[in-house]
């Protein structure tokens, strides 16, 4: 199936990026429910889908919205005002969805399961429970990542702007995807199911870079512009360790145990795993985290009883400027 989606001067001049986490929620939640490994993405596979599974979140409402393949629904991908809306923001949006829109989506859907059957019959108060679990899932699954993740979002739209300076939109829209292709002012993109066009969308074009998206995913209802997401370059190096050569460097300005932990915290880390590989006392451990969330330079993220801490890019910065 290919879509035709013709462009004028002014939807030329009407297309723009943005970075969008409740794309990179759904996109990220069905490639947990696909059983298939991910040769890319199996490091963090592997250390969230036992936390996701824990907090019955593979199960819930927002696990009968975002199948594993096909349709997702659209009112849980909101038209972003703004090139890097916060998750806050895209939540709002998603709880202020029409009831029509709503019973639309679900209809492009179907099946009709009990908490489809819910969310039907009462949008306002269906919506206020999936936008809870989406927090939720946000929590376990993406924010520990999130510097990381928008690192490389980032500079994927960097890149790309450049690109477009240099070589203009037609070449920008040739190396999006094999499956888009800029022909005589229109833009083809096959597509296994659905379509785009400007009878079903307004004017212009959003592209959403995503890190975990396996191919091109379509967004298309009037009067907003047509979304495009699409996979970011460099995802492939996401979950590389990354060593620190000159930790000594940080080592000086923080202290020899605050370099180690946040070596340590290459990938999101409990205060007891980290005890536990360092030698550091919990109690010690615990103490140093704290220092260090202060600083701006670790966050920390609930998991059910647990705490996971992670890097901010503030760390991340820091520990690439002395390697």
């Amino acid at each position: 199936m290919v879509s035709e989606l013709a462009f004028s001067t002014d939807d030329l001049a009407h297309t723009r990026f943005a970075v969008s986490p409740m794309w990179e929620v759904v996109t990220s939640f069905g490639l947990l429910a696909s059983a298939a490994p991910h040769p890319v993405h199996r490091r963090w596979v592997e250390q969230v889908r036992p936390r996701v599974a824990a907090a019955g979140l593979d199960r819930g409402r927002l696990a009968e919205l975002v199948p594993a393949r096909g349709y997702v629904c659209d009112f849980l991908t909101p038209f972003p005002r703004v090139p890097a809306p916060t998750l806050e923001a895209e939540l709002a949006a998603i709880r202020a969805t029409p009831a029509s829109r709503v019973r639309q989506d679900l209809d492009t859907l179907g099946g009709a399961t009990p908490r489809r059957r819910a969310l039907r019959a009462d949008p306002p108060a269906g919506l206020g429970r999936v936008t809870d679990e989406i927090e939720a899932y946000w929590e376990l699954a993406l924010a520990p990542y999130w510097a990381k993740i928008r690192a490389v979002l980032d500079a994927e739209v960097f890149h790309r702007a450049r690109q477009v300076a240099e070589h203009g939109t037609g070449h920008l829209f040739n190396d999006l995807h094999p499956s888009v292709r800029w022909d005589r002012h229109t833009l083809r993109v096959v597509r296994r199911c659905s379509t785009v066009s400007r009878e079903t969308s307004g004017p212009g074009l959003l592209l959403v870079p995503s890190v975990f998206a396996k191919g091109v995913l379509t967004w298309s209802r009037a009067p907003e512009p047509p979304q495009l997401a699409y996979p970011a370059r460099a995802t492939g190096t996401l979950w590389e360790p990354r060593p620190v050569p000159h930790a000594e460097a940080i080592a000086a300005v923080l202290g020899r145990s605050r370099a180690m932990l946040l070596t340590e915290l290459a990938a999101p880390a409990s205060t007891t795993d980290l005890a536990g590989r360092t030698g550091i006392s919990a109690a010690g451990v615990s103490q140093h985290l704290t220092a260090l969330r202060a600083a701006g330079l670790v966050s920390a993220h609930r998991a059910g009883r647990s705490v996971l801490y992670a890097r901010t890019a503030v760390a991340e910065s820091l520990l690439t400027a002395s390697g």
